[in-house]
C-alpha cells in the first residue's frame, strides 16, 4: 500500500533513521590512528536543516496545492472545497516565504532539482536526488519519495477517481502526516526564527486538518 510508509514515520521509526545514518557515516570515515579524535559524522539535515528544510517543503507544498486546485473544481462536498481553499491559500503564501528567505540567506533560487515538478511526482524532489532529508544518500526511507517508491502523489488517480472526496482525503491525509513529520524533525533544529515559526504554524495547522479530514472520513465513507 502506498501508504504503508506512516508507520515508519513514528518517533520510533525516526530515530531510528537518524541511528542508522549515523552509524552509516561513522564507519564511511577512514579510522583514526591512537591518540586522534575520529571526526564527526557530517548529516545536511543537522548542519543545515534551515536550507534543506526550504528545499524539501517546497516541493510538498506544491503538490498540495496542486491537488487542491483538482479539489476546487471536482469536489462534491461543500467542506472539501472549502478546506482545499484554505490550503491552496496557505500554502502558497508560505511558499512564496520560503522562496523569499531561500534568496536572501543564501543568495541564489531554490534548487530546480527540488522544484521542478513537485516532490513526490518525478522521482526528483525531495528523495529522488541522493541526498534527502537526513543526508548521506538515506532519506527518511530509501526511495520511499521516487516515482516508484511507497507514498507519491498520484495525480492521475485523483483526476480519475469515481469518488473525488474519497480518493482526495485518502491521499491528502498522508500528504500532510508527512509534511508535519518534517516540521517536527526541524523544529527540534538550530534553526532561524522563519524556519522555527513556519515549522510551528505547520505542525499546528496541518494537524487540525488532518483530524478534521479523519473525521470526514469516518463519517462519509465508512
Amino acid at each position: 500500500m502506498i501508504y504503508s510508509v506512516v508507520g515508519l514515520l513514528t518517533s520510533g521509526g525516526l530515530a531510528g533513521l537518524l541511528i542508522a545514518n549515523r552509524t552509516q557515516a561513522q564507519s564511511s570515515n577512514t579510522l583514526p590512528r591512537p591518540g586522534t579524535q575520529a571526526p564527526a559524522p557530517q548529516n545536511s539535515m543537522m548542519t543545515r536543516p534551515d536550507q534543506h528544510f526550504i528545499e524539501m517543503m517546497i516541493p510538498h507544498h506544491q503538490d498540495a496545492v496542486e491537488m487542491a486546485n483538482l479539489a476546487l473544481t471536482r469536489a462534491k462536498h461543500a467542506e472539501v472545497k472549502k478546506l482545499a481553499a484554505a490550503i491552496k491559500r496557505d500554502q502558497t503564501r508560505e511558499i512564496q516565504q520560503m522562496w523569499g528567505w531561500y534568496k536572501t540567506w543564501y543568495g541564489k533560487d531554490v534548487p530546480q532539482v527540488a522544484t521542478g515538478a513537485g516532490m513526490m511526482g518525478n522521482g526528483q524532489g525531495m528523495m529522488g536526488n541522493g541526498q534527502g532529508m537526513m543526508g548521506n544518500g538515506q532519506g527518511m526511507g530509501q526511495g520511499m519519495m521516487t516515482r516508484n517508491g511507497m507514498m507519491h502523489t498520484d495525480l492521475v488517480a485523483l483526476k480519475n477517481a469515481s469518488d473525488f472526496d474519497k480518493e482526495f482525503i485518502r491521499q491528502m491525509i498522508p500528504h500532510h502526516q508527512m509534511a508535519v513529520h518534517m516540521a517536527q524533525m526541524v523544529l527540534n533544529q538550530k534553526t532561524r526564527p522563519q524556519i522555527h515559526t513556519l515549522t510551528q504554524s505547520i505542525i499546528k495547522s496541518q494537524t487540525t486538518e488532518i483530524n478534521q479530514m479523519q473525521q470526514w472520513q469516518q463519517a462519509w465513507f465508512k
